[in-house]
């Protein structure tokens, strides 16, 4: 069994307890993790206090040249690291080297130059001094969909801001997080700066989240879970940042390019096997098209290729878990209970072993139906017919949530005036790629903060004035 990553050392955790990692596409069991115990938690707590004066005291510079380091290790070992994701949670090899590890190993070197153009900055104003300083302590707590990049996107600035850092990796695909620690750790970060501690939610993040010597949590995860962790952070008046889920709408507008919105709102759907927060798992086409998009999107799914992650020709993987399989395909019960009508997909055991969900595709979809207002979590589009261009904004603003989203349209300038009218955190438009540097996080209960550039870094210092 793996050990913890406490001080700059591995240790064996105090439960003496352990959790199965399993390959998701042979059912498998390939690993076994600690199951941490709040002990544990102290323990690391304790180090991240003690490290935390000489790390926040060293010069911003420095810090970024060990996240440049870190960059470059990442790099260095890409395909071992895109390897290892592959068979943790099952995302095709392809996808995991170009999204799940060399994005992160991008965020890191964007994190190494705002350290030292962002951490270190001193204003003026009036007759005061401004200064930016480290919040603290960070206790991370990290998901299982993007299981190296959630974590790059909370330790890069915590680390560049001149916080400490004890994180907490999803236990149902960990593996990716411990080899992340070895490459910090090979990149010369000091003993106490970064400590792992891996285990349940309900015992390790709930003892992060209401630990006394943790000045911030930041969580990525369910809506439901970011409510508990940020009920039991109130307790000590910590610091929260939460990225949480997301039912984002893809609006094609009658005049755009139909053909193009939809075979890339399909593969909005459909990324890391529709396990992505912010995919775009409903599509919004006005009454006069809606058929033909419902064809196209039917025959683009069918396309998806379900396989092994090394297999090739493999579009989709399988599913993290057979429960998350179990909730998806509840879900796919559901939606045709009620009433919506199913035109590709649907079959919830389409190999013989692996925990895979056919990617499916759904019409007849009205607003306020279960599958339209919850979020999935898996390969599966909703299409929903609309009538005008304020019914399509009311639809698209009508979930709690407000992470994501999408606009076409003929031109730019008719997409945007549209864009900003939807209450969401990103919209791409006309297909307009996602951007490391762009702040990322939701409105409503898709959660509260933001991450990446200097938006996301800015959630990592406090704001002191002297007045002079």
């Amino acid at each position: 069994m793996r050990q913890l990553y406490v001080q700059g050392a591995w240790v064996s955790s105090s439960s003496g307890e352990g959790i199965d990692v399993v390959d998701p596409s042979t059912e498998q069991v390939i690993d076994r993790v600690p199951a941490g115990s709040p002990g544990d938690v102290d323990r690391a707590v304790s180090a991240a206090r003690a490290a935390f004066p000489a790390w926040s005291g060293t010069a911003a510079a420095d810090r970024g040249k060990i996240l440049k380091a870190a960059a470059d290790l990442l790099k260095e070992r890409a395909e071992q690291m895109a390897r290892t994701i592959a068979t943790d949670m099952g995302s095709p090899y392809t996808f995991a080297l170009k999204v799940q590890t060399l994005m992160p190993a991008a965020v890191l070197a964007d994190h190494a130059r705002l350290a030292e153009e962002r951490c270190d900055r001193e204003t003026r104003v009036g007759d005061s001094l401004v200064l930016r300083e480290p919040v603290g302590v960070v206790g991370a707590i990290t998901p299982w969909n993007y299981p190296l990049h959630q974590v790059v996107c909370k330790v890069a600035p915590a680390l560049a801001a001149g916080c400490t850092v004890v994180l907490k990796p999803s236990e149902v695909a960990p593996l990716a997080a411990y080899a992340f620690a070895e490459i910090l750790h090979d990149a010369g970060l000091p003993p106490g700066v970064f400590n792992m501690v891996s285990g349940p939610g309900p015992v390790v993040g709930e003892a992060i989240a209401s630990h006394p010597g943790v000045d911030m949590v930041s969580f990525t995860g369910s809506t439901g879970a970011g409510r508990r962790v940020a009920a039991l952070a109130s307790h000590t008046v910590k610091r929260v940042a939460l990225e949480l889920g997301g039912k984002s709408a893809n609006l094609i507008l009658p005049d755009a390019d139909l053909a193009t919105a939809v075979k890339l709102g399909v593969a909005g759907a459909f990324i890391n096997s529709g396990q992505t927060c912010s995919a775009l798992t409903r599509m919004l086409v006005h009454r006069d098209r809606y058929d033909e998009a419902a064809g196209q999107a039917a025959a683009l799914a069918r396309t998806y290729t379900l396989g092994g992650p090394f297999e090739e020709g493999t579009r989709l993987g399988p599913l993290v878990s057979a429960a998350q399989r179990e909730r998806v395909v509840h879900y796919l019960n559901r939606g045709q209970e009620e009433g919506a009508r199913l035109v590709a997909g649907g079959g919830d055991r389409p190999l013989e072993r692996g925990y895979y969900v056919e990617p499916t595709v759904f019409a007849g979809v009205a607003p306020g139906m279960v599958i339209e207002q919850e979020e999935i979590f898996g390969p599966v589009l909703s299409l929903i017919p609309y009538t005008s261009v304020d019914e399509a904004v009311d639809i698209a603003n009508g979930t709690p949530y407000g992470l994501s989203g999408a606009v076409w349209g003929g031109t730019q300038e008719e997409a945007v005036a549209v864009a900003r009218r939807l209450r969401t955190g990103q919209v791409a438009i006309n297909g307009g790629r996602f951007n490391t540097s762009a702040p990322f996080g939701g409105y409503k209960q898709s959660g509260v903060g933001r991450e990446l550039g200097e938006f996301g870094l800015e959630e990592y210092l406090e704001v002191k004035s002297l007045q002079l």
